[in-house]
């Protein structure tokens, strides 16, 4: 009866202020320890982008066991398999297929449209406008920066593309160059890119070649999968916020403390309209690209280096900016 008494007023004295903050800190604590680290992809990033090098390697190994695939001459130079429809090992090893032509080799522009059509039907009934207006305008400066990768790695940078340039960094040489330079003639220096190269009658030999198709369809892709998968999880309030975010505090935060809006707002509304559907239309066929691509095109080397050029891209637009606040002042996240 004594030990009962002595639990019950010990009982009935409430908790100290030292004790409050003590339990405070460590619920923080735990909630910290269970957050997604910020410069890291989330769960379910990370399972999407498992997709790229999961395609890349069933691919590769599919080309190396399949009978045709291997019987098929293959010219390293041109990266693919003899072009004759009677020798080539599938409609889909051919350059000139129907979805290289019109697809693949305008790739950057349907991801473009996909994109711009999914931002301008996108649900925005319970947003006020100057959200859609703020949201709308940091797509668009993510938009110009997948953009500026791209344009850099496969156009322009400051000369030749990045590509161009690795691939003579390594060793790489235009054959029509080299003949004109042994007989004194010709301007080498307008033979320095690969479609001017090819235009002139020559042929890249030697050197690395980094994946022109891998680095589109991957790029492409993951784009569409940040700026229409992560809005579509937030307005209908499927999945909880997982992204995080360093704060100029230092404190690492879920992201939707940035938001102007609750996630599951939009619930009910159709986000899957033929925008959404459209994006994922886009999406599944750079995916069936990149497989035709790993299994009839390029070196597993050449098809690595493209898919680490593509990821170069999006980790600096998507993950550079969770924690680094001044970045994500300007271009924001998705959805946010």
């Amino acid at each position: 009866m004594a030990s009962q008494r002595r639990a019950a007023k010990t009982a009935s004295y409430p908790p100290s202020p030292s004790t409050n903050i003590d339990m405070a800190a460590a619920t923080t604590q735990t909630e910290s320890s269970r957050r997604n680290p910020p410069f890291l992809p989330t769960p379910l990033e990370r399972l999407f982008l498992a997709v790229f090098p999961a395609i890349l390697v069933f691919g590769t190994i599919f080309s190396l066991v399949s009978p045709d695939i291997r019987a098929s001459p293959y010219d390293h130079v041109s990266q693919s398999h003899h072009q004759d429809p009677s020798l080539s090992p599938s409609y889909f090893a051919r350059k000139n297929n129907v979805f290289n032509v019109i697809f693949v080799k305008r790739g950057w522009g349907w991801t473009t449209f996909a994109f711009v059509f999914s931002l301008l039907v996108q649900p925005t009934r319970n947003t006020p406008p100057a959200v859609v207006l703020m949201r709308r305008i940091r797509a668009g400066i993510r938009w110009a920066a997948a953009t500026g990768w791209w344009f850099f790695v496969t156009q322009w940078f400051f000369g030749p593309p990045i590509i161009d340039r690795s691939f003579r960094w390594t060793g790489g040489k235009c054959e029509l160059a080299q003949r004109e330079v042994v007989m004194g003639e010709g301007d080498v220096k307008q033979l320095l890119t690969a479609v001017a190269c090819k235009a002139a009658g020559g042929k890249w030999k030697g050197g690395h070649d980094i994946s022109g198709h891998v680095f589109l369809m991957v790029l492409g892709t993951a784009f569409l999968m940040q700026e229409v998968g992560w809005p579509a999880l937030r307005v209908c309030g499927w999945l909880a916020e997982e992204r995080c975010v360093v704060m100029p505090d230092g404190a690492v935060k879920s992201a939707s403390v940035e938001s102007e809006t609750g996630a599951g707002e939009g619930a009910g509304e159709p986000v899957f309209n033929i925008a959404g559907k459209t994006a994922i239309g886009v999406m599944a066929l750079n995916l069936w690209m990149l497989l035709m691509t790993a299994t009839y095109f390029h070196t597993w080397f050449e098809k690595l280096t493209g898919l680490l050029t593509a990821m170069i891209g999006v980790y600096a637009i998507y993950y550079v900016p969770r924690f680094v606040p001044a970045v994500r002042g300007v271009i924001g996240l998705p959805g946010i």
